[in-house]
């Protein structure tokens, strides 16, 4: 079974959708709340929630985070921003079930050995890459070799992995399965898939890769598009179509 996590980006607290993560190429959606309720109102049991503002450095939505994470019925993963420990700390309090450590983990390595120590499962890695180097801030800076930063934090212990390829992200062109791929036979940490989900098709070839250790897939602008719906995506990815 692949475990589907739909996205709700927020900028200026508004839902929106990027292009490749490039700043400035929102579309707004509306509210984040009222998104993330009709995505628990279809069934899903996880929600991917990203504070872009936080993730670009260049304020936050803090208070949107927290409201979601505190109302809806769903295990919330919240990225965006989260660099020290009371940033960290205040979004468990929230109640989010995971957080997706970006920037800090490159930035902040002994750190974020630390909190990997101390919350576990709690602690996810994003790996935002392009071809397999690293990108941080809001995916503007380069940060060196995916596989050396994979081999550092495995021998951390982080027990989970968020996979995004930078230039398929909002592009519903398709996931980059054989990056996928080789990051599975690289760690024996779980692997969650972002980018470029267009169709059901896309879920069938991803959950293809659960055998190699593809837990998850976030899926955004498909379902925003409405190329197909929660129910479609739930029925694929458990298997049950």
């Amino acid at each position: 079974m692949l475990e589907l996590l739909p996205a709700v980006d927020i900028v200026d607290g508004q839902a929106v959708r990027l292009h490749q993560g490039q700043a400035g190429s929102e579309k707004v959606y509306g509210n984040p709340l009222q998104m993330a309720l009709s995505f628990a109102d279809a069934g899903a049991s996880w929600l991917h929630l990203v504070d872009l503002d936080a993730a670009f450095g260049r304020g936050n939505n803090a208070s949107v985070v927290q409201e979601i994470v505190k109302t809806v019925s769903l295990k919330v993963e919240v990225s965006g921003g989260i660099r020290d420990d009371d940033s960290l700390e205040r979004v468990l309090a929230a109640g989010a079930k995971r957080v997706n450590l970006g920037t800090a983990a490159i930035e902040k390595p002994e750190w974020t050995a630390k909190v990997i120590g101390e919350y576990g499962d709690a602690i996810a890695v994003g790996l935002d890459v392009r071809g397999t180097t690293v990108a941080t801030h809001g995916w503007t800076k380069d940060a060196g070799d995916l596989f050396d930063l994979i081999g550092y934090l495995d021998a951390a212990g982080c027990a989970r992995y968020v996979v995004t390829d930078v230039m398929r992200d909002g592009t519903l062109n398709g996931p980059n399965t054989h990056l996928l791929a080789q990051v599975c036979q690289a760690t024996k940490a779980k692997v969650v898939a972002s980018g470029g989900v267009s169709s059901l098709e896309d879920l069938r070839a991803l959950r293809a890769l659960t055998d190699l250790g593809l837990e998850g897939v976030i899926v955004g602008k498909a379902l925003y598009a409405q190329a197909f719906t929660i129910e479609q995506a739930l029925m694929v990815a458990s298997g049950s179509e």
